[in-house]
């Protein structure tokens, strides 16, 4: 079976200053369970702010760094999910089921790619 990488994006600076709050999170929590169970999910996890990061750049046969925040950036990728499924069309319908656990006042894309095998 394919395997799918998610890559949740949201916009930091319009994002709740306070994070998920309890009630998002326990929507989120009950949809992970039932996504290991069915054996979708292999892994999932959110991700630091942007402006603990650093990002790497090769150009010109030269290495930079730069470190966040990435001001140019609307969107920075929050957190993944690594699915199993077996089409493109299943991993929609569980992206989709993930993103409607938030309530309105979120922003949140999710950018489905086919991991690439061999």
């Amino acid at each position: 079976m394919p395997r799918y990488l998610t890559m949740v994006r949201i916009d930091e600076k319009n994002a709740p200053a306070e994070g998920p709050g309890p009630e998002l999170m326990e929507r989120m929590g009950a949809l992970i369970e039932e996504m290991t169970k069915a054996g979708v999910l292999l892994d999932t996890a959110g991700l630091t702010p942007s402006s603990e990061g650093t990002r790497v750049t090769w150009s010109g046969g030269e290495l930079s760094y730069t470190d966040g925040p990435f001001t140019e950036s609307k969107e920075v990728v929050g957190g993944y999910a690594i699915l199993q499924a077996k089409d493109k069309a299943e991993v929609l319908e569980w992206t989709k089921r993930f993103l409607q656990v938030h309530e309105e006042h979120w922003t949140v894309t999710s950018e489905v790619r086919e991991i690439a095998e061999g």
